[in-house]
């Protein structure tokens, strides 16, 4: 069947690329932990704490070798075939073009939906911070209609403001936004170290105690609680790392320097979330944080009496959750750029700013699509589909990779994932059983985007395939 028509690796790797080369192998660990450090530390931790307890860290654990065993999958991939597109480009080498520009679809869930989400929560560091400075911004302009229940909002300007300015800063090229990234991570960083050393001394064993009081898996007051409904939670923490892999036509020697920028890039995010969660669930019991869920890290605060960090660590978190949607719409926009060059999207999206080097108006489109959805809609709803998502890629990378090495042995692969076929197997069973913790509405909403997506590919990108025609 034409819909099932595959790229050539060869191809590929013959095509030219107007973008411009400049990433190194630090770069795209920073690109990494900017996209991974940010909500999870600063947001999620809370939630996840109710959710399972102390045994957090376990829950942060599991969905870190998830995506572990997922990494080395995308980066056999990325150094088969270093070009744009991440998941994208993966699929269509394995699956054909349909299975391709429904991961395309996915991706652009992952990316816009979820930098929407990170900078609802940025809003909410940034208000407080405001606040500490005497600087009070009008309520009904800090969240989306009927975020908050009580509490009478219209718009999240702050998180609209952000998301523009992100923009602007992607469209002025990636050598400037490298380095706005890589000293906001560096920052970043050591706030959260800062906040490690000054609080390690407060952790009481016996607030660790039960350490997984909701079980694996269990039913507390209605919803799902317990070490694996967490994971599914916390799983959104780590995701933006295959963003990494979307720079390939922006990095030096890709082949090496992507797999090794991915997998630094994990280790040390999980290292940092499961000292932080340990610290955090050691210095107050875990059920304080239902009054700190918009910021929990300000409940280990109070409880040391070190108030006085807590407009440091609002800055380190402000600038965590910053580099997060930055790091999500740049590759939000290199998805597009991929599916435009390939005809499955209009021409517009894939045109590329010859001084700035980028696909300068697919990045102002979707910037401003994004900087709209934060302002108006309660993301509250949405945030899980950005999960299913990415689990959703994840799976189907994993599997390419297990068809690519029995199908193409002979492809040349500058990295190769250790323990196939098992790592990638283990990777699919780690997904779905984080996909299993998600509740039902995400998967009727998952559907109905998928459904969206079919009939945009039978009426568009069918059409206009450059494959095919």
């Amino acid at each position: 069947m034409q819909v099932f028509q595959k790229k050539d690796t060869n191809d590929l790797l013959n095509r030219t690329s107007p973008l411009k080369r400049t990433l190194h192998t630090w770069d795209l660990t920073f690109l990494g932990i900017g996209a991974i450090i940010g909500t999870g530390i600063f947001v999620l931790t809370g939630k996840g704490a109710l959710t399972t307890g102390p045994s957090l860290a376990v829950s942060f654990l599991i969905a870190a070798i998830c995506c572990g065993f997922a990494g080395l999958c995308y980066a056999e991939f990325a150094s088969m075939a270093p070009v744009a597109g991440s998941a994208y480009t993966y699929s269509y080498i394995s699956f054909g073009e349909i299975i391709a520009f429904i991961i395309g679809w996915d991706l652009i869930l992952e990316y816009a939906l979820g930098a929407a989400t990170v900078s609802a929560g940025w809003s909410g560091y940034f208000v407080n911070l405001m606040n500490n400075f005497g600087i009070h911004i009008p309520k009904v302009l800090t969240a989306a209609a009927g975020t908050t229940p009580g509490v009478t909002t219209y718009f999240n300007l702050p998180a609209f403001l952000i998301i523009l300015l992100i923009t602007y800063i992607l469209a002025k090229g990636i050598n400037t936004t490298k380095r706005v990234n890589d000293t906001m991570v560096i920052i970043k960083l050591a706030v959260i170290i800062l906040f490690i050393v000054c609080t390690i001394w407060f952790v009481k064993p016996q607030n660790w105690k039960p350490f997984t009081p909701y079980g694996l898996y269990s039913f507390h007051n209605g919803t799902a609680a317990g070490v694996i409904p967490a994971a599914s939670i916390v799983f959104f923490s780590f995701i933006g790392f295959d963003s990494v892999s979307s720079s390939a036509e922006e990095t030096i020697n890709p082949s090496k320097t992507l797999p090794r920028g991915i997998m630094l890039s994990l280790g040390i995010s999980t290292v940092l979330y499961i000292a932080m969660t340990l610290i955090m669930t050691g210095v107050v019991k875990y059920t304080v944080f239902a009054k700190f869920l918009d910021a929990p890290i300000l409940a280990v605060l109070k409880a040391t009496g070190q108030t006085w960090l807590s407009i440091i660590v609002s800055i380190g978190a402000i600038l965590g959750m910053t580099t997060v949607i930055l790091v999500q719409l740049y590759g939000q926009s290199r998805i597009t750029y991929s599916m435009s060059r390939d005809g499955l999207f209009p021409k517009f999206f894939g045109e590329v700013d010859l001084q700035r080097q980028t696909p300068y108006k697919g990045t102002w489109f979707f910037g401003i699509i994004t900087a709209v959805t934060a302002g108006f809609i309660n993301l509250n709803i949405l945030s899980e589909l950005v999960n299913i998502g990415t689990l959703t890629a994840f799976i189907l990378v994993s599997a390419g990779v297990l068809w690519m090495r029995h199908k193409h042995p002979e492809i040349h692969r500058g990295f190769r994932a250790p323990g196939v076929p098992f790592t990638p197997i283990i990777a699919i069973a780690f997904c779905l059983l984080l996909v299993a913790g998600l509740n039902w509405e995400t998967w009727l909403r998952f559907v109905i985007w998928f459904a969206i997506g079919l009939v945009i590919y039978f009426n568009y990108s069918y059409k206009h395939s450059k494959l095919r025609n």
